[in-house]
């Protein structure tokens, strides 16, 4: 029996990882991809240009993960998000929570990422808030809150909450002909919506929703099938190897940057290794800044004022602790979750965009005020 050398595989998920993150960095700096801002120009201008780009992104990848659990290479059981445990309340207040706070921050956890690499030092910031607040919810104060309080509401479904696995169960069909028949219909129509408008084909938006959906799948790809070990030395049990909870994973950008700010704090302890979640940090910063430094515009960036350092600030908060208690963000939850056809994605998805749209209220209802 051929022994496999674990570390060797962990070392090209981490490159895969790396790769691809730069790409998404390099892209969304490019395109200026944004949840937040696609938000922002339909609520101050009506304009869906960057909305559709981020549809086609998602469209994007719930065709290329149901694809792939149709050819039997990855499994949406295998992730965080398709557990039988639907914590809606948590993907509820969670996601409010973070939809408000990127409002506040400029923006959710990868494009502050993105901002990090352009030279803005309030994403510096803003990084840095958020990773405190996350690992507090994590494993902080707010941990034991948000386990006592929205963590204890929850609903049980047996067959996991994913679309097909539930449609499955329901139909007697097996789940990979259900996941490709879905991923296709679903994929398939949000990239028609998207493609319907000039603005939604025009070459930024096909960049962004194809590229970065792309993207999405090949992490999949690189921790589900790259990274899966049928049999781990160390545990004589099925593994996947460089993820920070052993399971398959895809970007996200919340509780990497807690596990990020533990592995600094803890570097000389052995036992503290790079994750794919972490690597994928640096490499969106290291495509952004290579872009910006590429094109010439890079930029040193500051606060304004002591309200404008305060705004970024209570963002960051709200992120940190809304991410983790949602189990995501707009890229974790929004489109790697959304992927996997997951009910409480689809829950927490909305539910950033609600809090997104009401912290965007507020700004304007104080504007107004101060005039």
């Amino acid at each position: 029996m051929q022994v496999i050398d674990v570390d060797a595989v962990a070392r090209q998920v981490l490159w895969a990882a790396f790769v691809l993150s730069a790409a998404f960095g390099a892209i969304a700096q490019r395109t200026h991809f944004c949840t937040m801002g696609a938000v922002a120009d339909i609520v101050s201008m009506g304009d869906w240009t960057r909305m559709r780009q981020w549809a086609l992104a998602i469209g994007v990848s719930i065709i290329g993960f149901n694809a792939m659990v149709a050819f039997g290479w990855v499994s949406a059981a295998d992730s965080l998000y398709a557990s039988a445990r639907l914590n809606w309340l948590s993907s509820l207040v969670g996601g409010l929570m973070f939809g408000f706070g990127m409002v506040l921050a400029s923006g959710c956890g990868s494009k502050t990422l993105v901002r990090i690499g352009a030279g803005s030092l309030k994403s510096l910031v803003v990084f840095i808030v958020l990773a405190i607040a996350a690992f507090a919810t994590l494993k902080g104060i707010t941990a034991v809150l948000r386990v006592a309080t929205v963590d204890s509401v929850f609903v049980t479904l047996p067959p996991g909450q994913d679309l097909p696995s539930l449609v499955a169960a329901v139909t007697g069909a097996g789940k990979q002909t259900v996941a490709l028949v879905l991923g296709l219909l679903l994929g398939g129509a949000v990239v028609a919506w998207a493609l319907t408008s000039a603005t939604g084909r025009s070459t930024d938006s096909l960049l962004a929703g194809f590229g970065i959906g792309a993207v999405i799948v090949g992490v999949w790809w690189a921790s589900g099938q790259l990274g899966f070990v049928e049999e781990d030395p160390n545990t004589l049990e099925e593994a996947f190897v460089a993820t920070y909870s052993r399971r398959m994973e895809s970007l996200s950008f919340v509780a990497p940057f807690a596990h990020a700010l533990e592995w600094l704090i803890y570097f000389s302890d052995a036992g503290r290794r790079l994750t794919l979640g972490m690597v994928s940090a640096i490499g969106v910063i290291a495509g952004s800044a290579a872009h910006a430094l590429a094109t010439r515009t890079f930029r040193w960036e500051g606060f304004r004022n002591a309200a404008d350092t305060a705004s970024h600030i209570v963002g960051g908060l709200l992120m940190g602790v809304g991410g983790v208690t949602a189990l995501g963000c707009t890229i974790g939850q929004g489109m790697s979750g959304v992927s996997t056809l997951a009910l409480g994605s689809f829950v927490a998805l909305g539910a950033i965009m609600t809090g997104a749209v009401l912290a965007l209220r507020y700004q304007m209802w104080r504007l107004e005020r101060l005039a």
